[in-house]
């Protein structure tokens, strides 16, 4: 035991921090922008953690673990997760840029309204989705809309001792996406559709709180909204509420049903084509389609009204017609007048290119405060806007999720000569049965 015990320890002293979620499964009838508002059927659902030392979990802000299994674990009452599980709800697209309604503390998402067939695609109108007026029942949590997945994960980082009650990333750890993080068609789905190819899964950061700390009860974690509080004059709850970062997996990977549906319907949009259903606004092929490339997504910014005659492939890098959309860049810089005027914007994904980046070149996915605990809402969806969400997508019936998270830039394979012992190791249910004690 011992001997185990030495081994185990000199594992978790090369991890320093992995958070694995994984086993995501959904059997998927989801229909692209361009037909009805019909149902996903989701048939079987699995999510899991795994975290090593340092790195604690939870559903409930109460009890805390290496492992979790995340939709079997007792989650805290009046909670708002979502996990379409019932007989009838599943996966529709939707649309959104990462922003936060900061008085809901909830992400928003945009959904469609209605869609109309044009020469060149077809003309989207959209809504917001309705998760910001309803709340559950005795509860402050608003309730989520329809059609994609949502969850509140608590994450108590206690890797040093300091802690920063002030909002700034700059006082937080980078956290990197593991190499091994991947969504593609499960087993019992169909390939070559292309539906695992328009996932999103966003990590919107609510609020922290200490996390060693008397006034931090279960209640006032759960209870984490966008909004600062103050106990006895000092601040005891940290609003974050920041843009969510998104992750856009498989963003090279264009299957070629999509790419010969993309070719068939979309035309180039002339620069005096303002009337969006006019025949006379469209003349030639739009641009091409390679697998192997990743292109932008002209996400959703805000509800789109007939008025601003939007063609869903709008984009200098699809129909040519740029009009409509503009950069994240000025989007993000834009004042409260200016930025309800945009329409579509494209949005840097943290992508799968970004995540096999190796060495001292890779990025940090996110930031954690130290000696905290985190409120994260966990989205995943189908983006209504990716050119890889065509109508026939849907018949792949079946997508996993899996993403880990790690506080080390370099792996063994960035250390030239590294003979150590493998660093590579995800801590499983045998390994890791770790609780820690909430006495």
């Amino acid at each position: 035991m011992k001997n185990r015990d030495s081994r185990h320890n000199k594992k978790i002293r090369k991890l320093i921090v992995l958070c694995v979620l994984c086993g995501i499964i959904l059997t998927v009838s989801t229909y692209a922008w361009f037909i009805g508002m019909k149902t996903v059927d989701v048939t079987s659902f699995d999510i899991k953690i795994a975290t090593t030392e340092g790195l604690f979990l939870s559903m409930d802000g109460e009890n805390w673990s290496y492992n979790l299994d995340a939709i079997n674990a007792d989650a805290y009452t009046g909670n708002a997760n979502q996990w379409l599980k019932e007989e009838g709800e599943g996966l529709i697209p939707m649309s959104s840029v990462g922003d936060m309604d900061a008085t809901a503390s909830r992400l928003k998402l945009y959904e469609k309204g209605s869609l109309t067939a044009t020469p060149g695609g077809a003309r989207l109108l959209t809504s917001r989705v309705n998760n910001f007026v309803d709340k559950v029942t005795d509860s402050t949590e608003y309730k989520e809309g329809k059609g994609y997945v949502a969850f509140d994960l608590f994450i108590k980082n206690l890797s040093g001792n300091e802690y920063y009650v002030d909002n700034n990333p700059k006082n937080e750890e980078a956290i990197y996406l593991t190499a091994n993080s991947a969504v593609k068609v499960a087993s019992s789905g169909k390939a070559n559709a292309g539906i695992e190819n328009s996932v999103r899964v966003a990590f919107a950061q609510i609020g922290r709180v200490k996390a060693e700390d008397a006034k931090s009860t279960p209640d006032v974690i759960t209870g984490i909204t966008c909004s600062d509080v103050e106990t006895d004059g000092v601040k005891s709850v940290t609003g974050i509420c920041r843009q969510a970062q998104i992750w856009e997996p498989n963003d090279t990977a264009h299957v070629t049903n999509a790419i010969n549906y993309y070719d068939t319907a979309c035309l180039t949009r002339k620069t005096t084509g303002k009337n969006v259903i006019d025949s006379a606004s469209y003349d030639g092929a739009c641009k091409t389609i390679t697998n192997g490339t990743a292109y932008p997504t002209y996400a959703i910014s805000r509800a789109i009204s007939v008025e601003d005659e939007v063609n869903i492939y709008d984009g200098a890098e699809f129909n040519s017609y740029a009009a409509n959309t503009t950069d994240f860049a000025a989007y993000a810089a834009a004042d409260e007048t200016t930025k309800p005027t945009y329409k579509l914007v494209d949005y840097p994904y943290f992508t799968d290119t970004m995540k096999d980046v190796t060495g001292t070149s890779r990025q940090s996915f996110m930031t954690l405060a130290p000696n905290s605990i985190t409120k994260v809402r966990v989205y995943i969806w189908l983006e209504g806007q990716d050119i890889d969400n065509y109508d026939f997508a849907s018949l792949g019936e079946a997508i996993s999720v899996n993403f880990g998270f790690t506080k080390e830039q370099l792996s063994q394979d960035d250390i030239p000569g590294y003979d150590g012992p493998d660093t590579n190791i995800t801590p499983t249910p045998d390994e890791e049965n770790g609780k820690e004690d909430n006495a």
